[in-house]
Protein backbone atom coordinates (compact mmCIF):
# COMPACT_ATOMS: atom_id res chain seq x y z
CA UNK A 1 0.00 0.00 0.00
CA UNK A 2 1.26 3.84 -0.89
CA UNK A 3 1.45 6.67 1.78
CA UNK A 4 -1.06 9.52 0.19
CA UNK A 5 -0.47 12.86 0.91
CA UNK A 6 -3.01 16.04 0.47
CA UNK A 7 -1.18 16.66 -2.56
CA UNK A 8 -2.21 13.15 -3.54
CA UNK A 9 -5.36 13.29 -2.60
CA UNK A 10 -6.11 16.78 -4.75
CA UNK A 11 -4.90 15.07 -7.74
CA UNK A 12 -6.92 11.80 -7.59
CA UNK A 13 -10.22 13.95 -6.81
CA UNK A 14 -9.71 16.12 -9.88
CA UNK A 15 -8.21 13.38 -12.02
CA UNK A 16 -11.71 11.01 -10.74
CA UNK A 17 -13.98 14.24 -12.16
CA UNK A 18 -11.92 14.53 -15.14
CA UNK A 19 -9.55 12.12 -16.34
CA UNK A 20 -8.39 14.01 -19.29
CA UNK A 21 -6.92 16.87 -17.29
CA UNK A 22 -3.41 17.06 -17.88
CA UNK A 23 -0.13 17.55 -15.04
CA UNK A 24 -0.42 21.19 -16.81
CA UNK A 25 -3.82 21.88 -16.35
CA UNK A 26 -3.71 19.98 -12.92
CA UNK A 27 -0.58 22.30 -11.75
CA UNK A 28 -2.44 25.52 -12.18
CA UNK A 29 -5.43 24.41 -9.59
CA UNK A 30 -2.80 23.45 -7.21
CA UNK A 31 0.04 26.24 -7.69
CA UNK A 32 2.20 23.20 -8.68
CA UNK A 33 4.61 22.89 -11.77
CA UNK A 34 4.03 20.60 -14.77
CA UNK A 35 6.86 17.86 -13.61
CA UNK A 36 5.99 17.94 -9.99
CA UNK A 37 2.25 16.89 -10.83
CA UNK A 38 3.34 14.48 -13.35
CA UNK A 39 6.10 12.67 -11.42
CA UNK A 40 3.11 12.24 -9.19
CA UNK A 41 0.36 10.68 -11.57
CA UNK A 42 2.98 8.79 -12.82
CA UNK A 43 4.15 7.29 -9.21
CA UNK A 44 0.62 6.62 -8.90
CA UNK A 45 0.38 4.74 -11.62
CA UNK A 46 3.07 2.87 -11.18
CA UNK A 47 2.09 1.99 -7.28
CA UNK A 48 -1.50 0.91 -8.80
CA UNK A 49 -3.75 3.40 -7.13
CA UNK A 50 -4.81 4.87 -11.01
CA UNK A 51 -5.27 1.58 -12.35
CA UNK A 52 -6.46 2.83 -15.58
CA UNK A 53 -8.84 5.81 -17.38
CA UNK A 54 -12.19 5.22 -18.35
CA UNK A 55 -15.03 6.44 -20.95
CA UNK A 56 -17.94 7.14 -19.08
CA UNK A 57 -20.61 6.67 -22.13
CA UNK A 58 -23.77 8.45 -21.73
CA UNK A 59 -26.55 5.60 -22.00
CA UNK A 60 -29.69 7.90 -22.82
CA UNK A 61 -27.57 10.16 -25.39
CA UNK A 62 -26.75 6.15 -26.67
CA UNK A 63 -30.93 5.39 -26.88
CA UNK A 64 -30.51 3.07 -23.99
CA UNK A 65 -32.96 4.85 -21.77
CA UNK A 66 -33.58 2.10 -18.87
CA UNK A 67 -31.00 0.69 -16.91
CA UNK A 68 -32.11 -2.01 -14.37
CA UNK A 69 -30.18 -3.54 -11.86
CA UNK A 70 -30.85 -7.84 -11.74
CA UNK A 71 -30.05 -10.47 -8.84
CA UNK A 72 -29.72 -13.36 -10.62
CA UNK A 73 -29.78 -16.42 -8.00
CA UNK A 74 -27.91 -19.56 -9.96
CA UNK A 75 -30.20 -22.64 -9.57
CA UNK A 76 -28.39 -25.37 -9.81
CA UNK A 77 -24.89 -24.63 -8.20
CA UNK A 78 -22.33 -27.03 -8.67
CA UNK A 79 -24.20 -28.18 -11.89
CA UNK A 80 -23.12 -25.18 -13.83
CA UNK A 81 -19.63 -23.65 -13.57
CA UNK A 82 -19.73 -19.98 -12.56
CA UNK A 83 -17.24 -19.35 -15.36
CA UNK A 84 -19.71 -20.95 -17.93
CA UNK A 85 -22.06 -18.28 -16.43
CA UNK A 86 -19.95 -15.60 -16.03
CA UNK A 87 -18.59 -16.21 -19.89
CA UNK A 88 -22.37 -16.05 -21.44
CA UNK A 89 -23.86 -13.52 -19.62
CA UNK A 90 -20.61 -11.44 -20.46
CA UNK A 91 -21.39 -11.86 -23.80
CA UNK A 92 -24.50 -10.19 -23.85
CA UNK A 93 -24.41 -6.73 -25.32
CA UNK A 94 -26.90 -5.15 -22.47
CA UNK A 95 -25.20 -6.36 -19.84
CA UNK A 96 -22.94 -3.34 -18.76
CA UNK A 97 -21.57 -5.07 -15.10
CA UNK A 98 -21.23 -8.13 -14.04
CA UNK A 99 -20.49 -8.42 -10.25
CA UNK A 100 -20.25 -12.00 -8.17
CA UNK A 101 -21.65 -10.83 -4.51
CA UNK A 102 -22.27 -12.60 -1.62
CA UNK A 103 -26.37 -12.61 -0.31
CA UNK A 104 -29.34 -13.58 -1.40
CA UNK A 105 -27.87 -13.62 -5.25
CA UNK A 106 -24.94 -14.85 -6.66
CA UNK A 107 -24.72 -11.89 -9.29
CA UNK A 108 -25.85 -8.24 -9.45
CA UNK A 109 -26.06 -7.79 -13.14
CA UNK A 110 -26.36 -3.80 -14.70
CA UNK A 111 -28.28 -3.89 -17.73
CA UNK A 112 -29.34 -1.14 -20.43
CA UNK A 113 -32.26 -1.44 -22.42
CA UNK A 114 -33.85 1.25 -24.86
CA UNK A 115 -37.17 1.26 -23.07
CA UNK A 116 -38.60 -1.59 -20.63
CA UNK A 117 -40.02 -3.72 -23.24
CA UNK A 118 -36.23 -4.08 -24.79
CA UNK A 119 -35.43 -4.78 -21.67
CA UNK A 120 -38.09 -7.42 -20.91
CA UNK A 121 -36.47 -8.93 -24.76
CA UNK A 122 -33.39 -9.20 -23.02
CA UNK A 123 -34.36 -10.59 -20.12
CA UNK A 124 -36.71 -13.08 -21.87
CA UNK A 125 -34.52 -14.52 -24.53
CA UNK A 126 -31.05 -13.74 -23.15
CA UNK A 127 -30.51 -13.63 -19.15
CA UNK A 128 -33.18 -16.20 -18.61
CA UNK A 129 -31.67 -18.92 -20.94
CA UNK A 130 -28.04 -18.70 -19.63
CA UNK A 131 -26.63 -21.62 -18.07
CA UNK A 132 -27.80 -21.81 -14.60
CA UNK A 133 -29.81 -18.89 -14.52
CA UNK A 134 -32.61 -19.22 -11.65
CA UNK A 135 -34.25 -16.45 -9.52
CA UNK A 136 -33.76 -12.76 -10.72
CA UNK A 137 -34.73 -9.71 -9.10
CA UNK A 138 -35.25 -6.57 -11.03
CA UNK A 139 -34.78 -3.02 -9.83
CA UNK A 140 -35.09 -0.09 -12.60
CA UNK A 141 -32.78 2.81 -11.96
CA UNK A 142 -34.54 6.11 -11.39
CA UNK A 143 -31.79 9.11 -11.03
CA UNK A 144 -27.90 8.56 -10.33
CA UNK A 145 -25.86 10.55 -8.38
CA UNK A 146 -22.06 9.76 -10.02
CA UNK A 147 -19.44 9.99 -7.16
CA UNK A 148 -15.99 10.21 -7.63
CA UNK A 149 -15.02 7.19 -5.25
CA UNK A 150 -13.04 6.81 -2.12
CA UNK A 151 -10.46 9.41 -1.92
CA UNK A 152 -9.72 10.68 1.92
Amino acid sequence: MIELDATDRKILRILAKDATQSASAIGRRLDMSQPAVWRRIKRLQESGVIAGRRLRLDADKLGFGVTVFLGVKLARKGQVSLEDFERAVGAIPEVQTVEHVLGLYDYRLRVVARDLSDFERVLRRRIMTLPGAGDVEANVLLSEERRPGPIG
